[in-house]
């Protein structure tokens, strides 16, 4: 029973409005993706890892893995036409690895840099009473329904909603085969790792998030990034 963990770097990072998708930035000598590679080699509860990348980057992320020492690799996916699509790729070559049940996969974005090594342990403890497990935020603005953009048709309840995070974690088998009877549209329309579980009859635990588990989106975020770089190093 193992511990497996997959990495998606198949986003092109359009949003931020840079030159190479936003996980590949260097910021602190290193590329973006690097942090959370290095995170995922350093975190003593994953086995190993795969990463969902476009192949025409493949190279160079396996170059700057070699360069680091990175021993937990185990392959790439290609990436899909959506981020489902490339999970589900993820998943099918793990499936592959080790077809027997019981593992497990934690799921994590190459665009969230600062994901710690007792976050991802507390997303595979949480298996332990759970099918799926997602860190979450509370949020802390008042929350208003519109159904238009335009006026508001409701007031949401904000002590029960909460914004959710990667890494999200699930029983390896059991996640991979809610995709088997799903259309390939259904597929593409899933927006978050965890919505697919939960709409599938998955439980799903949800523990305390990190605010500091930002994902870089925006220039605001990644000048964020940069700047928490430069005093780490001072």
């Amino acid at each position: 029973m193992m511990n497996y963990a997959i990495i998606l770097s198949g986003g092109t990072g359009v949003r931020l409005g840079s030159d190479i998708p936003k996980q590949y930035i260097e910021v602190g000598k290193k590329p973006i993706i690097m942090y959370c590679i290095e995170t995922m080699e350093k975190t003593p509860c994953v086995d190993g890892f795969c990463i969902v990348a476009a192949v025409e980057w493949q190279d160079e992320i396996r170059s700057w893995m070699d360069e680091s020492g990175i021993s937990k690799f185990l392959g790439f996916a290609s990436a899909g036409k959506s981020r489902q699509h490339s999970l589900l790729n993820g998943l099918s070559f793990l499936m592959k690895t080790d077809p027997e049940e019981g593992s497990k996969v934690l799921i994590h974005d190459a665009a969230r840099p600062n994901v710690t090594s007792e976050l991802i342990a507390s997303c595979f403890k949480a298996l332990k009473e759970a099918d799926g497990s997602m860190p979450v935020i509370p949020v802390k603005d008042t929350m208003y329904l519109s159904k238009n953009r335009k006026e508001i048709a409701g007031l949401l309840n904000r002590d029960e909603i909460y914004s959710g995070q990667a890494p999200e974690a699930f029983d390896l088998r059991k996640y991979y085969e809610i995709h088997q009877d799903m259309t390939d549209e259904e597929i593409g329309a899933v927006k978050g790792t965890a919505e697919i579980g939960y709409k599938k009859g998955l439980t799903v635990r949800i523990i305390d998030g990190d605010e500091n588990n930002y994902k870089i989106t925006t220039e605001m975020d990644l000048e964020k990034f940069k700047d928490q770089i430069e005093r780490s190093a001072e």
